[in-house]
């Protein structure tokens, strides 16, 4: 299985080209599903698993590797499946998300497979709020499932979106004014807890659910002034988005005269060095990791005020 990882090292420039990677792997049925690369750290045959009281019923136990105590979250039970019961002949999917590292139970780890982000499309209509998908893709003529890992990590432990009393007080709104805060995130539950937090600050918040949606309702709010600083004080945007990624809508957004004095704010569970030099390459002005509600407020008010002192 490690030859499976070897060399995704070796790709990192098919990101920022509206490209990615998928490792693929099973359940408990046939139905395949999808992560990206980029979040894998390693995937490993599924070691023996140390029991530990009072544990949320979704995480089989914690599992030591390489130093690290890692929580194992079954992924099947945590979608509303049934439980992965051969355990010794399972996986385990190790990957980084909002500054933590999980552990992931699947049954079967198969292949990684190169796209394009224009192919991943969001979820069907009528999948409704229940449901853990964020995009679908096509393989092979079969659809594969792409998770909203960040709800079932929130499901098992939700964080906090509140803003300190410290940063709520000193948060200054002057530069604020008349200006929408806009949210770019393919999840439903990221999209909700950034405007949480933003809007208890008193901030008007715009949200779309991808950078496709996203640069085209910023093109269309430019149209009405010329520059959308008119209107958007910044843009705070996921990067793995179906359609387009924040990557290459920022690329998009900063090649564009009427939107590129728009601050980008690139807010991810992508975390590492790489990303600071996709961040430069492409022109975002910021990169903050997903999610802590200070820094967050913290960076919305650098570039509103950073954009009232241009002006």
């Amino acid at each position: 299985m490690s030859s499976i990882m070897d060399s995704v090292n070796q790709r990192t420039q098919l990101v920022g080209q509206n490209r990615l990677e998928l490792l693929l792997f099973r359940l408990n049925g046939q139905q395949r599903f999808g992560i990206n690369v980029f979040k894998v750290r390693e995937v490993l045959q599924c070691p023996p698993l140390t029991q530990i009281p009072k544990l949320n019923h979704l995480v089989r136990g914690v599992a030591h590797i390489r130093g690290q105590t890692i929580s194992i979250i079954d992924l099947s039970m945590a979608t509303g499946g049934s439980m992965i019961e051969d355990i010794e002949n399972s996986f385990i999917i190790i990957a980084e998300y909002n500054r933590s590292v999980q552990g992931f139970l699947v049954g079967s780890v198969e292949r990684i497979i190169n796209t394009n982000w224009d192919s991943i499309m969001p979820p069907p209509q009528g999948t409704g709020k229940a449901s853990y998908l964020t995009a679908v893709t096509e393989v092979e003529n079969e659809l594969i499932e792409i998770l909203d890992v960040e709800k079932i990590l929130n499901e098992i432990s939700p964080l906090n979106t509140d803003i300190s009393q410290d940063v709520a007080d000193t948060f200054d709104t002057s530069s604020s004014v008349g200006k929408i805060i806009f949210i770019a995130d393919d999840s439903s539950v990221a999209r909700n807890q950034v405007k949480k937090a933003l809007t208890a600050l008193g901030l008007e918040i715009e949200m779309a659910k991808n950078g496709l949606e996203a640069l085209n309702m910023l093109k269309a709010l430019a149209e009405e002034t010329g520059d959308v600083t008119d209107k958007v004080g910044v843009l705070v945007s996921d990067i793995e988005m179906p359609e387009m990624d924040g990557y290459t809508l920022t690329a998009e957004i900063k090649n564009d005269p009427s939107l590129a004095r728009l601050h980008v704010v690139l807010h991810t569970s992508l975390s590492g060095v790489f990303n600071q030099s996709m961040v430069q390459k492409v022109g975002a002005d910021d990169f903050i990791a997903k999610f802590h509600p200070d820094e967050l407020a913290s960076a919305v008010e650098k570039w509103l005020g950073t954009e009232l002192k241009a002006k």
